[in-house]
């Protein structure tokens, strides 16, 4: 089951920039029998690693790359509940209960992440940051209206702000914003690297750089053979390979697109009130948050292409554009990059990620942890694809599963 080759990002992400844990790996130099093989050594693959070895398994984590050197430092890191399609959008194109169910499970997988990470001690710079969603072309102040009518209809505590609201409190000039409560932001890079190394120290085992060239799934087990021809023999198989997709799984219902994000200069003191994360209900949208040493990480200008050069080419005029739509929402900013970097990532039709077994290939996993949600998404799946490997089930199997 090859994968994609993909340059996930270009350019320098922040988190390259900051000191972080190192965490231990090998080449796989012989063949290995293992309960659980996990492909792909980024947050997805580390919070998978870190349940399944909490359960008991042992567990092998591959990497056609160096642990965490793939898209999860180009993540911005603003860690919500709140999906990319809005909640009475989504209800239209799913249906009102599961999309209610999703917009939960989201929720559920933010507070999940807060609680564990803080459990099991993981220094990653998190903290609690309440949700700013501003009107823009995909939903005007009409719109955010009906969003909070059925957000509050789902039990979220949700704030409607009007232009006076918004202006005063926050200084931004806008017809209206949505606020939400306890969301998260963090350093990416050092989430996924405790998350590793708990797993490591429980006995987890992890191999870099390996590619897996083959699966073959067999009545009792699961034969991955890597290019080299290592031979990996396990219970379970589960691809975490994030935006380079395998071979096998179905495609339908998602894409690959570009982002671009920046970094500005140090500017603590003119930084919006309570930091907030701040996100745009537009197509693309802006989105922003605040770092503890006082910069601002903004990102956006997304567009439909997965074109390699013709994305990196875009680098230069990107961020100058991101810097003018930063400037104009906050004119005392110093709209300055530190740094700035483009990358590739998944979409998908209803902002859902795709979770779950992989059809056709028993006792085969897949992560597509695809929308703005990448690491609050792969939370859920690290809990739901525990439930299918554990016999306990997961009550939201099939609102992510492949089709």
């Amino acid at each position: 089951m090859t994968t994609q080759h993909r340059n996930l990002r270009t350019g320098q992400p922040i988190w390259l920039g900051k000191a972080a844990p190192s965490v231990k790996f090998d080449a796989l130099m012989d063949d290995i029998t293992i309960d659980i093989a996990i492909v792909g050594a980024g947050i997805s693959g580390a919070l998978m690693a870190e349940s399944l070895t909490e359960a008991g398994y042992s567990v092998a984590v591959l990497d056609r790359r160096k642990p965490v050197m793939g898209s999860t430092p180009a993540s911005t890191a603003l860690l919500q509940f709140e999906i990319d399609t809005p909640l009475h959008h989504l209800a239209k194109q799913i249906g009102l209960n599961d999309a209610e169910r999703a917009w939960k499970r989201s929720k559920l997988a933010v507070d999940a992440l807060r609680e564990r990470t803080r459990d099991l001690g993981i220094a990653c710079e998190m903290k609690d940051r309440d949700s700013l969603y501003i009107a823009g072309d995909l939903l005007d102040e009409k719109g955010l209206q009906r969003e909070f009518l059925s957000r509050q209809r789902a039990g979220f505590e949700t704030r409607y702000l009007s232009h006076d609201d918004l202006q005063s409190r926050f200084g931004i000039d806008r017809g209206a914003a949505l606020m939400s409560f306890d969301n998260i932001e963090a350093n990416p890079r050092k989430l996924a690297l405790g998350y590793l190394n708990v797993a490591i120290n429980r006995g987890a085992r992890i191999y870099a750089p390996v590619e897996v060239a083959t699966v073959e799934p067999r009545s009792r087990d699961v034969l991955a053979t890597t290019k080299e021809g290592r031979k990996i023999r396990c219970k379970y198989f589960i691809s975490a390979t994030g935006y380079e997709l395998p071979e096998h799984v179905p495609k339908k219902g998602h894409e690959i697109i570009s982002t671009w994000a920046l970094t500005t200069v140090p500017q603590r003191e003119k930084l919006w009130p309570e930091r907030c994360l701040i996100w745009e209900a537009s197509d693309p949208y802006l989105y922003m948050r605040t770092t503890q040493d006082g910069r601002i990480i903004v990102g956006g200008e997304d567009e439909e292409f997965e074109d390699e050069e013709k994305r990196d080419a875009k680098l230069t005029s990107k961020t100058n554009a991101i810097l003018k739509k930063l400037k104009k929402m906050f004119p005392r900013i110093t709209a300055e990059a530190d740094y700035a970097w483009t990358g590739s990532f998944g979409s998908s039709t209803t902002g859902l990620p795709f979770i779950g077994a992989i059809p056709g290939m028993d006792r085969c996993y897949a992560v597509l942890g695809y929308g703005g949600n990448g690491i609050t998404f792969s939370m859920v799946a690290s809990q739901l694809v525990r439930g299918l490997i554990t016999g306990t089930g997961d009550p939201d199997e099939n609102i992510f599963a492949f089709r």
